[in-house]
């Protein structure tokens, strides 16, 4: 793209989002700049671009709030990529203020697609983050530790290929199509549904695309259980439901 050209990423998935991006900016010449626009605040790409690049990234917000957040993003230094092996995505928590950890890892964890694996760096033990992944997802990763010291933890944590389809006990209450809007309304679509049904009720929607990228989403994100069941699997058409599981 060209220096100062406007790129929306809005209408990608969240991990192409990232890839789109990540891509961008290590072919970026030093000193020169692009401008993105998303429909949240990227903040979490910000520690991951200086996780993998180092202390080189400008970082300017010409627009924040509601569905535009607009950013300018500039190489300030040139700098050696750090190599990942067997690893989707890096974040150097050392680089990273500690109340904000919970939510860039999160964040990204919930964009990682199945049997990819996150690194952590640390000065200290994750022992909270840890809990957490006990917590909200046990059974569905491996958590890992490389090495320890006392200036350095580093940790692997791999998303295992365990979603957990369908459920029995409930009833369908809502069906919608996405398909004839963009990108960031869909989303307001699902979330406002799933916000709309209880516990024990289901809604369905149409796709153009696996969707499975909300999936992730949700399973990071949301502090109530569900259950996703592909009703229809592509390639043209998927159609997906979507269950609040009941308290047990």
């Amino acid at each position: 793209m060209k220096p100062n050209e406007e790129l929306d990423v809005r209408t990608l998935i969240p991990i192409k989002r990232h890839e789109l991006l990540l891509k961008i900016f290590k072919d970026l010449p030093v000193n020169e700049s692009f401008v993105f626009i998303n429909d949240h605040d990227p903040i979490p790409l910000y520690y991951e671009f200086r996780s993998i690049h180092g202390d080189v990234v400008g970082w300017e917000y010409l627009n924040r709030g509601g569905r535009e957040w607009k950013v300018k993003v500039t190489r300030t230094e040139a700098s050696k990529e750090r190599e990942m092996k067997n690893v989707a995505t890096l974040l150097d928590l050392r680089k990273v203020d500690k109340k904000d950890w919970k939510q860039i890892v999160f964040h990204r964890y919930g964009m990682m697609e199945e049997d990819t694996t996150m690194e952590l760096i640390a000065k200290e033990d994750l022992k909270e983050i840890e809990t957490i992944f006990k917590e909200k997802f046990a059974g569905k990763y491996s958590w890992i530790s490389k090495s320890k010291s006392p200036e350095e933890f580093v940790i692997h944590i791999r998303k295992e290929d365990n979603s957990g389809l369908g459920d029995t006990g409930y009833s369908v209450v809502n069906e919608f199509d996405v398909r004839p809007f963009p990108p960031s309304e869909r989303h307001e679509m699902f979330y406002k549904a799933f916000a709309d049904i209880k516990p024990g009720e289901a809604f369905e929607f149409f796709n153009d695309h696996d969707p499975k990228p909300l999936y992730y989403q949700m399973e990071a994100e949301s502090k109530e259980p569900f259950r996703w069941e592909y009703l229809e699997s592509g390639p043209d058409v998927w159609k997906v439901r979507v269950i609040k599981v009941k308290p047990e």
